[in-house]
């Protein structure tokens, strides 16, 4: 079947809309896949409250060396404190929403440049 174009008159030439294509885009933008939701988000979540807890992980680390094979009995305390430092901040609605926009932020970065925000700073050019 051969393509036949649409009839005169049948096809807008101007639009002050913005086109399908760019409200797409927008939507995209915003959307998150299953993997983006479950394991990035998160993962960065993880990495922002263990510098937030950085005293209690400090504090546990020290225990955990200092007692060998007897942490687990020697370390309760200090894991309980750590436990509850980084549970607070897996709860904590703001915070997740503020590991989610650096995503998209870097997510956005990518898509535009094709690098990744760490391998960015890592190649950034010296002067020697």
């Amino acid at each position: 079947m051969a393509f036949a174009p649409p009839p005169p008159g049948t096809m807008e030439t101007s639009s002050p809309s913005p086109s399908p294509e760019m409200e797409r885009n927008q939507a995209e933008d915003l959307h998150l896949r299953h993997v983006e939701k479950d394991v990035l988000i998160p993962k960065i979540m993880r990495e922002k409250a263990r510098e937030r807890c950085f005293d209690q992980v400090q504090d546990f680390t020290k225990c955990c060396k200092d007692s060998g094979f007897l942490m687990v009995v020697k370390c309760r305390k200090e894991n309980s404190a750590l436990k509850e430092c980084l549970i607070a901040h897996y709860k904590n609605p703001d915070f997740y929403e503020e590991c989610k926009m650096e995503y998209l932020k870097e997510r956005e970065e990518f898509r535009k440049t094709g690098i990744r925000s760490k391998n960015r700073m890592q190649k950034l050019p010296t002067n020697f």
